[in-house]
Parts: C-alpha cells; structure tokens; sequence
C-alpha cells in the first residue's frame, strides 16, 4: 500500500485489489454513480479485474487514490487525479459512500489532491468536471478553487459536463 498524501483527517494511498468489495460497493449506489455516466459494477469480480488492471499510476505517475479516515482506517471512497489522454488534460474526480457526504470529506481529499497535483506532479493545469445538476460536486469544485470556464460537451466520452479551471 502506498500512500500519497495526508491530510488532518484523511490518508490518501494507491487503490489495490485489496479493496474490491468497497469499490463495489461504492458504485452499486445509485445515488453515488448519478451524475458520472459510469454503470454499476455488476459484481465484485467485475471491480477486482478493474483494479487489477488499473495502470494509471504506471502510465502517468498519479490516478485516483483511495480516501481513508485516519482514526478508525476506514475506506471512505477516492479522490484523485485522471490523466485524460484524448483530451490532454489532467482532471480531478472524487467519489464517496453516501453516508459520508457533507462531512467535508471531499472537499477537504480534493484540496489536497489539487496542491499535490501542482506542487508535486508540477502539472500545469488542472479541470474539473460536472454535470449541471450536480450541485454538490460543483460546490466542492469551487471551493478548492476551480471557476466554471464553460459548458462542455462529453458525449463522445461520457455525458454532458461542465468544465471547471
């Protein structure tokens, strides 16, 4: 396990296939995978393979990682950076378990993801992504500083999103 980063409350570390059953679980929530155009795994197997075959930190030094709480080591869901090769583009996504949603715990992952993205990857930009009616997840957007730029088509891609500076 390798982690990434702290922050007060949270540890970041690198995804593994150790954590399949909560990546499966985090995705069978409607409510977690409305806005992202993703689909439900369809079993902990289908979440295992993804993990196992996950290359990002390979290929581009950096990816999604896991969000831990530091007191009681508990896998609140990820947060990280995505290097999006037909786009160019580095972006910041975040996901968690419902339950855990307005504790600040996304704000707080994607802050830090952010500083470490330009001040350790020495990336020189970094969107974020939205959908309209995805308010929660702009509010986060913006408070870790990112300002709507324009509306951005990704049907090729995903669905319709917002992008963010």
């Amino acid at each position: 396990m390798k982690k990434i980063l702290e922050t007060p409350r949270l540890f970041l570390r690198e995804l593994d296939p150790n954590d399949a059953e909560q990546f499966y679980q985090l995705n069978l929530n409607p409510n977690v995978i409305k806005y992202t155009g993703n689909a439900a795994f369809k079993d902990v197997e289908e979440a295992l393979h993804f993990l196992k075959n996950y290359q990002d930190y390979k290929q581009n030094g950096y990816g999604r990682w896991a969000v831990i709480d530091k007191l009681n080591n508990e896998f609140l869901g990820w947060c990280g950076l995505k290097y999006e090769k037909d786009l160019d583009e580095t972006d910041i996504g975040f996901r968690f378990f419902e339950q855990h949603w307005s504790k600040g715990y996304a704000t707080e992952s994607a802050k830090a993801c952010l500083e470490y993205g330009f001040e350790k990857l020495n990336l020189k930009t970094i969107v974020g992504r939205a959908m309209q009616e995805n308010i929660a997840s702009i509010k986060v957007l913006e408070k870790i500083g990112l300002a709507f730029e324009r509306v951005f088509d990704f049907d090729a891609h995903n669905k319709g999103s917002d992008l963010y500076d």
